[in-house]
């Protein structure tokens, strides 16, 4: 075994005198080592390093492409899309909050009016942009009010959000356009999805309660049960709370 040998010692015996050159020895080859290692890696380099350039290059250019595809082409686009739409989501809310000329507003919210686009052309016009997305939101709903229901359900169907309202309440309306084109049991599966999506105190136990009367009208009472336990345990101050006494009875007596 090699020993710790102090500064300016010098070996004595023949034992000692092999050991010190061993290492030497030793050391000699790693280091021969590392060179040819390095000398290997730069010949490597010399002869790659036009790729290696192109390669570090193309990099660059993808990342300032982006930075600049986002900066100048999709930002000013997001932007004008959104200017765009506020005309037909105006006939939109007015369709909503007022009480006259419903399905008017509702059709001029989805092919536009008084020269400005509608939500149609926003997704045709859009596509790829937050508003182009949110479009299909209001379209579908827009569908949904004017009894197009196969239309609506296509076009929330393509609606994308994370919100914590709009996704459940695109779900939902699905299930809502199903039961109107008398298909109870994709009525049901979008009432769930729309309660699972992202739980919150208004539209989960709406749903809930939504699930549990299809469910109901199904025979599938263990279900509806288990769909109003959850608002009575979960939600019982919700509006859908005050239902669930009656839709349990009428679930247990059958």
């Amino acid at each position: 075994m090699a020993t710790y040998q102090k500064r300016g010692y010098k070996p004595k015996t023949k034992e000692e005198v092999e050991e010190v050159v061993q290492e030497e020895s030793t050391t000699a080859e790693v280091f021969s080592s590392l060179d040819e290692g390095a000398s290997r890696t730069e010949a490597w380099v010399e002869k790659n390093q036009k790729p290696i350039f192109v390669g570090i290059a193309v990099i660059v250019i993808a990342v300032l492409g982006y930075l600049g595809y986002e900066k100048f082409i999709q930002e000013p686009k997001e932007l004008e899309a959104s200017n765009e739409m506020y005309q037909a989501q105006n006939y939109f809310n007015e369709a909503v909050s007022g009480s006259v000329a419903k399905d008017s507003l509702f059709t001029l919210s989805l092919n536009g009016g008084e020269g400005k686009y509608g939500f149609l052309d926003i997704i045709d016009n859009y596509s790829g942009t937050k508003a182009g997305n949110l479009a299909h939101y209001y379209a579908g709903m827009a569908y949904l009010n004017t009894n197009k229901y196969q239309e609506a359900i296509d076009q929330l169907e393509d609606f994308d959000s994370d919100d914590m309202m709009l996704g459940p309440l695109a779900k939902g309306s699905i299930g809502d356009a199903f039961m109107q084109l008398d298909q109870p049991e994709e009525a049901l599966s979008f009432y769930k999805k729309a309660a699972d999506l992202k739980a919150n105190d208004f539209t989960t136990p709406r749903f809930l309660l939504k699930a549990a009367t299809v469910a109901l009208a199904l025979g599938k009472n263990d279900d509806a049960v288990t769909y109003l336990n959850r608002i009575k345990e979960d939600y019982s101050e919700s509006a859908a709370a005050q239902e669930v006494p009656l839709y349990l009875g009428m679930a247990k007596a059958e």
